[in-house]
């Protein structure tokens, strides 16, 4: 337990019950009677694999979901919520994990939204500029509130959508996956604003598919489990395994599963390339039947630097040698015909037609090879994007089912799904397990190997070194827009990575070295 939890024997009722909530969608049970209780003051930890019905359930306490049956109780009072308005006239405010910005407007306005003051018909912007300055400070970061949110990184919408939050003084906060795409330091930031909200009553609900987070800043854990509630049980109680099988109901031998195969000749070979926007040349090889991984902060560059070679952004310069030969990348069309395919960090806005059906999506890379005569050959189709489904274990009630509707790693499921049937030569993932549980990580790893194994390069860029430490041959550690290290991962760790990460000079001192 941390130490600021108020003591639970003065407290005579909690601040938050759900009980017995139910919820059915077409075909499906989203939620089964799950109950969830919190305590004033306590950082309740909320998990499960995706489809579990976490989403569903804290969508239900903002209002933005009606329950089929159940009731919710706030000290002790039971409460009507049919809309957001009255999760926010309750004081609950939701941070939820696909953002709920709008793209058109500034920092500070997306903030206010909805409750700006208006004198004589007029909006002042000074008074919530700086109150916008001063949420976005208390999480350590410096950011133009003037800004539009589409000119931000996706970390940085993600702070903007803490600091809403915060701006409401609610007394309950429920965050969705919160930390998917903060740095180390943003996330320090996040856990020591939380401790000091909890000191002074607040009560949070911290949904997160990142166990050691999990660990780290709750109180309590909850887990569901196909719409069950499987128990809540004290953190300080419960070990990493029993949480883990309680949740995908099986033990998981190998979080990291191994592989015993070798690399082979270059596959890909990049040189002096400059992506737009910067003034670093990068240079890098790929083999054959490896996993290379590119870490580093936000901002290091990682994602531009893939952008360049996937065509969605081409290179000012430089030379991409796939296979012994040059080739000449400048849009994506190019890099697909060419055999090398991107699953995009943001799966909403660029990995997927979220009014399109699962079958569609997955579908889509691979139009061409299905059509004849301008026809789509539908029964060949339904039969890919079935095997699809059943290999990744993508949740989905049927194959017709828009991929808005799905659970966001259910969703990053689909992009996966798609790519892996476009024959490529180079796969690579920009965070492919962002927002995904443990379970479904784990087969995403088995698939990661499956491709190497035919001899398939892949580059995955990852912000968790466990998974970088875990999954790869090699790792490249960017910095400022160039690679400032590059290590076999089975003679690094994660603290030398992140002296390189950090831009730090000079070679890497550990504890022991030192001592």
């Amino acid at each position: 337990m941390n130490e600021t939890v108020p003591d639970r024997q003065t407290q005579s009722a909690f601040s938050l019950e759900m009980r017995d909530i139910s919820k059915d969608f077409p075909g499906v049970r989203a939620l089964d009677q799950v109950s969830l209780q919190v305590h004033p003051g306590e950082i309740h930890g909320l998990v499960g694999e995706n489809g579990a019905g976490k989403s569903t359930l804290m969508k239900i306490l903002a209002g933005a979901m009606e329950m089929d049956s159940g009731e919710i109780v706030i000290d002790g009072e039971r409460v009507e919520i049919h809309a957001p308005q009255d999760a926010l006239a309750r004081g609950i405010a939701i941070i939820y994990q696909e953002f709920n910005l709008v793209p058109y407007l500034t920092v500070y306005e997306n903030i206010f939204l909805g409750r700006e003051e208006s004198k004589l018909g007029f909006l002042p912007a000074r008074k919530e500029i700086a109150e916008a300055q001063r949420l976005l400070s208390q999480l350590g970061i410096s950011l133009d509130v003037t800004r539009t949110v589409q000119e931000l990184s996706v970390a940085e919408q993600q702070m903007v959508e803490i600091a809403k939050a915060l701006s409401l003084r609610a007394k309950i906060i429920a965050m969705d996956e919160p930390s998917a795409t903060l740095t180390l330091r943003e996330l320090n930031n996040l856990f020591q604003l939380m401790r000091v909200l909890q000191a002074s009553g607040v009560s949070l609900i911290y949904i997160s598919h990142r166990l050691e987070e999990v660990f780290q800043i709750t109180d309590n854990i909850t887990v569901l489990r196909d719409g069950n509630c499987i128990g809540t049980v004290p953190t300080s109680s419960v070990d990493r395994t029993t949480l883990i099988r309680m949740m995908v109901g099986r033990e998981l031998t190998e979080e990291f599963p191994k592989r015993a195969f070798e690399t082979g000749e270059s596959i890909l070979s990049v040189k002096d390339l400059c992506p737009p926007g910067g003034n670093k040349s990068i240079s890098f090889q790929l083999q054959k039947g490896e996993i290379l991984a590119i870490t580093g902060l936000v901002g290091a560059g990682r994602t531009e630097l893939v952008r360049a070679l996937f065509g969605a952004d081409p290179a000012l310069s430089g030379e991409i040698v796939l296979e012994g030969r040059p080739v000449h990348i400048a849009s994506p069309r190019q890099a697909i015909s060419r055999g090398i395919c991107l699953l995009t960090e943001d799966r909403k806005a660029e990995g997927l037609v979220l009014g399109m059906s699962v079958r569609e999506n997955i579908s889509l890379p691979i139009l061409g090879d299905l059509t004849r005569f301008g026809f789509i050959h539908g029964t060949r189709e339904r039969k890919l994007a079935e095997r699809s489904i059943g290999s990744l274990r993508i949740k989905t009630p049927s194959m017709e089912q828009e991929v808005q509707n799905l659970s966001g790693g259910n969703q990053q499921k689909v992009v996966l799904a798609k790519w892996l049937l476009t024959q490529s030569k180079v796969v690579i993932f920009d965070e492919p397990t962002r927002g995904i549980d443990v379970g479904a990580k784990t087969e995403i790893y088995h698939l990661m190997n499956d491709l190497v194994e035919k001899g398939i390069g892949v580059v995955m860029i990852s912000s968790e070194l466990p998974e970088v430490l875990g999954m790869s041959d090699r790792v490249l550690v960017m910095h400022g827009g160039e690679i400032k290290a590059e290590f076999n991962t089975s003679e690094t760790t994660q603290e030398e990575i992140m002296h390189h990460a950090t831009g730090q000079s000079g070679a890497f001192q550990s504890a022991d070295s030192k001592a």
